[in-house]
């Protein structure tokens, strides 16, 4: 099943010899990186294994919220919408960020009394979020029945457009002297005295100073092969587009059942707030131990069962030489099947509680793989300090779903922790060795994801 269409990026087509940094992993948290390096002057190779921003990138709703962030990340999260503000005008491309605003709303009492609090944790970052009636949350959106005891909004609160967004940072890291390689795998990473010295690629070998490892839910499997742990399960996302709705809301809503957002083209961009149905790996079982605080937490939410994604990570291999060819060249897209059922259900509560929608028209569906930690929080760090880490490898992976937003600020960091400059925020909620240092790992509660 073809996944959403992202504009077009074309690929450098000479591979470097030599730059200071190569990123590995055209998302939107790589090309954030590429963007922040070569504007401090740095040359920076970036090589995607398929497409850029082809995976969860340009297949999640397009949010860039505040609400709802574990306040672990809310620093990075300010900083992150401060950028998307400035994005289209340091890249001279469109990135489609528009700062609407997100309405919350919510069915029950405990629901709404949880919003309080959330609302509260925005003002002390000076975020002008508020709680609405039943009365003032539905007057935003004409047309709109559903029963709700209220809801928080948001003002702060945007979207972009995620087939958009990524591709265009990646054509400004181009123009600014970067170099961008598609259908280019990294094998492995070399050293030399200790430290890295180089990538090999299917193409070729591109010696550097420092690699970033940016490649969603393939970063375990790559670092993996380095003997580096970066303890990362993946789920899967659900999403569909409409084709365009006329007099529909140009607010983003979330309900318990579905949230939607309006898109540049006109259509909606729809999804389920239920979780798909979790299918277990190899990996669920090595890391039971890591990811059980957030098992008794979700528990109620999670369901298992074991399927096609199960025998194909045993058939995958864990290790490889740089000859090899390697996992990555065999899978250039990871390109799920949708679990339909879950997402047709979120379209028809809308299609029955609002009516702009009551002919609107399904366009597309598409699912998409996030790569997630045990304490939902991501890991933007350099990999010293682990078993078999080394000086110039850099992670900046793990973001749980809730990672486009983040991408401006997380591509700051990492480019802060790469060059050595002051860091835009405390890195250390997001350090690689928080799994070993004997810190407690666990999710925060009360923190509705997305």
């Amino acid at each position: 099943m073809p996944g959403p269409k992202l504009d077009p990026v074309e690929s450098n087509t000479e591979l470097p010899k030599h730059v200071d940094v190569v990123i590995v992993g055209g998302g939107i948290a790589g090309v954030c990186t590429a963007l922040e390096l070569v504007e401090r002057g740095k040359t920076v190779a970036l090589c995607e294994k398929g497409q850029i921003g082809a995976e969860q990138s340009s297949r999640n709703w397009g949010w860039v919220r505040l609400t709802h962030r574990d306040p672990r990340e809310m620093p990075l999260m300010v900083e992150s919408v401060r950028l998307w503000k400035d994005i289209d005008r340091r890249t001279g491309q469109q990135t489609g960020y528009n700062q609407c605003g997100v309405t919350y709303t919510v069915d029950t009492d405990a629901a709404l009394e949880a919003e309080h609090h959330a609302a509260d944790a925005l003002q002390s970052y000076q975020i002008p979020a508020r709680i609405l009636s039943r009365e003032e949350a539905l007057e935003a959106f004409p047309g709109l029945s559903l029963d709700i005891k209220g809801a928080l909004y948001n003002p702060h609160d945007g979207r972009a457009e995620p087939q958009k967004a990524a591709p265009a940072i990646a054509r400004a890291v181009q123009h600014m002297g970067g170099s961008v390689h598609q259908n280019c795998a990294v094998r492995t990473v070399e050293t030399k005295g200790g430290k890295v010295s180089a990538v090999v690629t299917e193409q070729g070998t591109i010696s550097c100073e420092a690699v970033l490892v940016a490649g969603g839910v393939w970063s375990r499997l790559f670092l993996g092969n380095l003997g580096i742990d970066l303890p990362q399960l993946r789920t899967k996302g659900n999403v569909l587009r409409t084709e365009p709705v006329p007099d529909g809301p140009e607010g983003t809503v979330k309900h318990p059942e579905f949230a939607m957002r309006k898109r540049e083209d006109g259509g909606y961009t729809i999804a389920s707030a239920t979780p798909s149905r979790y299918q277990l790996t190899p990996d669920s079982f090595r890391l039971f131990a890591k990811f059980l605080p957030t098992l008794k937490n979700e528990w109620r939410s999670i369901s298992l069962g074991i399927g096609p994604a199960f025998f194909e990570a045993l058939r995958t291999p864990r290790h490889w030489k740089a000859t090899d060819v390697t996992p990555f060249e065999k899978t250039r897209v990871l390109d799920p099947e949708p679990d339909t059922a879950l997402i047709d259900k979120a379209f028809a509560v809308i299609k029955a509680s609002y009516a702009p929608f009551k002919d609107a028209k399904i366009a597309q569906k598409w699912a998409g793989y996030m790569d997630v930690m045990p304490d939902v929080v991501p890991v933007i760090s350099p990999t010293e300090g682990v078993k078999n880490g080394l000086p110039g490898l850099y992670v900046c992976s793990g973001f749980s779903g809730h990672g486009f937003g983040l991408g401006t600020g997380a591509g700051r960091l990492a480019a802060d922790l790469i060059t050595g400059q002051g860091p835009c925020v405390d890195p250390t909620p997001f350090r690689l060795h928080r799994f070993s240092d004997g810190a407690k790992i666990a999710p925060m509660e009360n923190i509705i994801q997305r």
